[in-house]
């Protein structure tokens, strides 16, 4: 679907709340733009709508691409819950774009992290936080979990804030708030 700066917030932001949105950000007289346009479009439409494409022409949606820093095309930005949650920059083979694509199509991030603390037993107090949605809380007692653990404890839960920041998305302010905390307490 094309998507213009006026249709993207319904187009991309809600409807990433849903499913991913694989948002290509392409010109028409870009060569390489319409090398990987057909083969994005054909291994999306393999995964049978558990995937969704959007198409940004850069020319006529500066904005947009300002906005999500493009600086080369094609690039491929993919949104999940309303954040940029993974990208690629340049013509792709084939097995790399399915490849790709198919770590879309699991669970999130936060699913499995879920799923993971509540087999374990593990933190039922960060459980709690990631139901309600609070990623804030979440992270906070991840960390606390990270400062003080046994080195396996520190690195389960390391892995898990890592797991929740893609999630959050790649310039989420929260997510970079505990990154640099992370960082900074592991080394």
């Amino acid at each position: 679907m094309d998507v213009t700066s006026e249709t993207f917030e319904r187009a991309v932001i809600e409807r990433s709340r849903e499913l991913p949105v694989v948002v290509d950000f392409w010109a028409s007289w870009c060569a390489p733009c319409t090398m990987l346009g057909p083969v994005l479009g054909k291994e999306i439409e393999a995964r049978g709508g558990t995937i969704e494409l959007a198409k940004i022409d850069v020319d006529e949606n500066q904005d947009l691409a300002s906005m999500y820093s493009v600086r080369g095309i094609p690039a491929v930005k993919v949104f999940r819950n309303g954040n940029v949650v993974a990208e690629f920059v340049g013509v792709q083979p084939a097995p790399a774009i399915a490849r790709f694509l198919d770590q879309l199509t699991g669970p999130s991030a936060t699913e499995q992290v879920l799923a993971e603390l509540r087999d374990s037993g593990e933190a039922p107090e960060v459980v709690a936080a990631l139901e309600t949605g609070d990623h804030e809380r979440a992270l906070g007692l991840l960390l606390d979990q990270v400062r003080g653990g046994d080195d396996s404890t520190r690195q389960r839960m390391g892995r898990n804030m890592i797991a929740l920041f893609s999630d959050l998305g790649i310039d989420n302010p929260l997510a970079l708030q505990y990154r640099r905390q992370l960082a900074s307490t592991l080394y």
